[in-house]
């Protein structure tokens, strides 16, 4: 399980669009990572909404958001179209990164395989602040996700 102040775990994947993605590529940015348990779920909706309402704030911070989950690309792309979300959704369909993350559910049985956890990850590639998790500072607000992000960092509205 990754703590505050670890080196966030490296990960190459695609994001929904199949465009690859490698977390060592966002050495020198801060970063939000965040998983979450299923596309279209009411918990999770909210969740990307409150970051996409917010997405200028992080934008003009230079601070990129990736979601993650374990669905396929087809269910991310009709979320992220239907939300008008403007980050990417990275793929995790085997949930290997999520277990990295300590992220992966026991629900996974029944299609809930992704814990709601956010990471934020410093310049340096270090964990900053967890939301959500048993290391977590504080459980993570769906509706309200991105004021709490925001809040963290001191990041002006």
């Amino acid at each position: 399980m990754p703590s505050i102040g670890d080196l966030a775990p490296d990960f190459e994947t695609v994001d929904e669009k199949g465009n690859k993605f490698k977390l060592a590529d966002y050495r020198g940015k801060k970063i939000v990572l965040y998983f979450y348990p299923k596309d279209g779920t009411p918990g999770c909706t909210a969740e990307a909404c409150s970051l996409r309402d917010s997405y200028t704030i992080f934008q003009d911070s230079g601070i990129p958001i990736f979601g993650m989950s374990g669905g396929d690309a087809e269910s991310h792309i009709k979320f992220k179209e239907k939300h008008n979300l403007p980050f990417p959704i990275l793929m995790d369909e085997d949930l290997d990164i999520a277990e990295l993350y300590d992220a992966k559910s026991r629900l996974s049985v029944i299609g809930l395989g992704v814990k709601r956890i956010t990471y934020l990850i410093d310049e340096d590639g270090r964990i900053e602040a967890i939301f959500g998790g048993s290391e977590g500072i504080n459980e993570v607000k769906s509706e309200q996700h991105a004021e709490q992000i925001v809040g963290y960092w001191g990041l002006k509205l």
